[in-house]
């Protein structure tokens, strides 16, 4: 099992939060707090109409202050619970969403590339991770 020690996990956490921030459009809050992929995440997942357990696990955590420490928590949460590669395809199922949220040169907004991603995340379903939530 991949644990908290592993160097992997956190090449591969980097990798994660690098493609979900790569070309992500600047959107700020009511507060003018900056919005990252957390937010996204949280959209995509409220359109589908489906209460998913790893946002309101996140959101129950009160040490959590920050939209990027969140969206961390909430990608570590996907690994242990093996929903990773469907939390985040059910995000990019939306093309007018993913236009909203990113620029023409996220891998998200290629098919191509999307498939390629999803692909991937979805053989880690097939790793066991025990990390610390």
């Amino acid at each position: 099992p991949v644990t908290d020690g592993s160097r992997e996990l956190h090449s591969l956490c980097a990798q994660l939060e690098f493609l979900l921030q790569f070309d992500l459009k600047e959107k700020r809050s009511f507060f003018g707090q900056r919005k990252d992929y957390w937010d996204f995440l949280c959209q995509g997942l409220a359109r589908c109409r489906q209460e998913h357990e790893g946002i309101h696990f996140v959101t129950s955590l009160d040490k959590l202050k920050t939209p990027v420490g969140r969206g961390r928590a909430f990608l570590r949460y996907c690994l242990v619970h093996r929903q990773l590669a469907e939390s985040l395809q059910l995000c990019l199922l939306d093309p007018e969403s993913l236009c909203e949220w990113y620029y023409a040169r996220s891998p998200f907004l290629s098919p191509k590339r999307r498939a390629e991603i999803l692909g991937s995340l979805y053989e880690l379903d097939c790793v066991t991770f025990q990390l610390a939530l």
